[in-house]
């Protein structure tokens, strides 16, 4: 750590291996101010937004709600509540289309939105300083707050570390093209979004905030610079515009010129990383008492008429959005949820807007070509040269084709961030990040099946320890009760024994021989008598 402050300390901006240059495409959406729409006839909130489990259904259909109320219960770890993003009737629980490639459906709360926009009780903390570190993280917890900027982690899960933070780094490099929503942000909301660094700097107790934003968001950069004017411990750092600067470990590398180790987390070396959209969205629920309800999602593409960033509730339809963007299709439009690089083509536009929806894109045909038929790899090398994980997508992909996962797990498939730098470079248009993706599900799916099978066994070992148990236990009862009745029997037998001055073992012996004599003289007596009848009945004879 001493050569990473050192590096900090100097100011100086690292390098990452490979990266590309693709057209960056943010105007004209990004040239417009932040917009609110009116509210849509319905509001679908999946009841899973984020990594970790859905939490239980607090509602049911027919009740009235109000804006901020919690409609989920998130007991488990990783879990998350829901809230009401305004007031209205829950119309609905049923499963729905989601916002996947799959288009698969989720179960999802739907509101019939009243237009009055009440609000609940709100319980906001203004002077953060006084309250503990746990009852903040429980607070942020309660907010149902996720990282804005990625995959949309629990904030208050990152917070509860345990390890200590020597800087706490704010992402504010939205490198993807087209993407904008953090940008507009930052130039409209600089203020709030300082507040919230500096809540997030006080849970983690870190020693130093660096905030960093690409060179290609000049309004950004001077708003932000003006609101952190006289804080001494916020610190700004402008990194040159190349992708996937805005990486987790790619960031780091520029910011503080080493590695995150393989296998390990930012946490493991000190690091914590927030997203700037995060930051605001703490502020709104420490110092406001506002769970998380909306964010920032940028409208852009040729087939939006009306581009730009608006502030769009969560459960908003995609379809909703579409129309105040003022999109008009043109023959095979894609609608796209995220941006060019690790954005997916929706299978259908009746899909919500959820925590981590941060752009909606509608390219033209010649604005964006799609992806022609796949052909053989000529072993150009491009993909590795660009990797900024220092992989060999080719081997990836080779090994992702014949399945071989555990050869995939060697060569470090999970440090793949699926930015999608090796499939713009790749000259035989081979869709690399499917074939990772795909590989990495599989894995995920044999890693559980190996879990549910470890448990099934450890479950039936534990049963046959159990019932030997219960057969050893059920054996000592047996064998104590039948000592217990040996000796109560023992005990009758000596408390019905006849007083004596001899000892009571010899007394029944002593009887027995009594009986025996006395039978043995009865039996001569009447022998004798017989015979002297006998005699008698002979002299009369004679």
């Amino acid at each position: 750590m001493r050569d990473i402050k050192s590096f900090v300390e100097a100011g100086l901006i690292g390098q990452f291996p490979g990266g590309i240059h693709p057209p960056e495409r943010k105007s004209p959406a990004n040239q417009q101010p932040l917009r609110r729409l009116p509210l849509p006839a319905e509001l679908v909130l999946p009841l899973r937004q984020h990594i970790g489990p859905s939490g239980q259904c607090l509602v049911k259909v027919g009740d009235n709600v109000l804006k901020g109320q919690q409609l989920t219960e998130a007991k488990l770890s990783q879990g998350l509540p829901l809230h009401a993003p305004t007031s209205g009737t829950v119309s609905a629980i049923e499963e729905r289309p989601t916002a996947h490639a799959s288009g698969l459906p989720e179960m999802a709360i739907v509101i019939t939105p009243d237009g009055d926009d009440r609000w609940g009780p709100k319980q906001p903390l203004p002077d953060f300083r006084q309250q503990d570190r746990a009852t903040l993280i429980e607070h942020i917890q309660a907010a149902g707050i996720a990282g804005l900027g990625g995959a949309g982690f629990p904030t208050a899960q990152k917070l509860a570390s345990q390890k200590p933070i020597q800087y706490l780094i704010i992402n504010g490099v939205e490198c993807e093209p087209y993407i904008c929503a953090d940008d507009r942000l930052m130039r409209e909301q600089a203020d709030e979004i300082v507040s919230g660094i500096q809540i997030l700097q006080y849970i983690s107790n870190a020693e130093q905030v660096l905030l960093a934003i690409e060179d290609n968001k000049p309004e950004a950069i001077e708003s932000m610079r003006n609101a952190i004017t006289g804080i001494d411990d916020i610190s700004l750092r402008v990194v040159p515009t190349k992708y996937p600067s805005g990486g987790e470990k790619q960031l780091i590398e520029l910011l503080t010129g080493a590695q995150v180790p393989h296998n390990q987390l930012p946490l493991d070396v000190g690091l914590l990383m927030q997203n700037t959209g995060t930051a605001y969205a703490v502020k709104r629920a420490i110092i406001d008492g506002e769970p998380l309800l909306e964010r920032v999602v940028t409208l852009t593409g040729e087939c939006m008429h009306n581009p730009g960033n608006v502030w769009a509730l969560l459960g908003t339809p995609i379809d909703h959005l579409l129309q105040q963007g003022n999109f008009q299709a043109e023959e095979e439009t894609r609608v796209i949820m995220g941006g060019p690089m690790m954005g997916f083509t929706l299978p259908v536009t009746a899909v919500p807007v959820i925590k981590t929806t941060n752009c909606i894109l509608t390219p033209t045909l010649e604005e964006l070509p799609p992806a022609q038929a796949e052909m053989a790899c000529i072993r150009c090398g491009a993909c590795a040269e660009v990797c900024p994980a220092t992989l060999q997508p080719q081997q990836l992909q080779w090994l992702a084709k014949a399945k071989d996962y555990d050869a995939l797990e060697q060569h470090n498939l999970f440090d793949c961030i699926e930015c999608g730098a090796c499939a713009y470079v790749c000259p035989s248009e081979i869709p690399l990040v499917h074939y990772y993706r795909k590989a990495k599900a599989e894995i995920r799916n044999i890693a559980r099946e190996k879990a549910k099978a470890e448990l099934a066994r450890q479950r039936f070992e534990r049963r046959q320890q159990r019932l030997e148990r219960e057969k050893q236990e059920r054996l000592e009862r047996h064998r104590k009760a039948a000592e217990a009745r040996k000796k109560m029997q023992q005990e009758k037998a000596q408390q019905s024994a006849p007083a004596a001055d001899q000892p009571a073992a010899t007394k029944p012996a002593q009887d027995k021989s009594s009986a025996v004599a006395a039978a043995i003289a009865r039996a001569k007596a009447k022998k004798a008598a017989q015979q002297a009848a006998q005699q008698e009945s002979s002299d009369k004879d004679t």
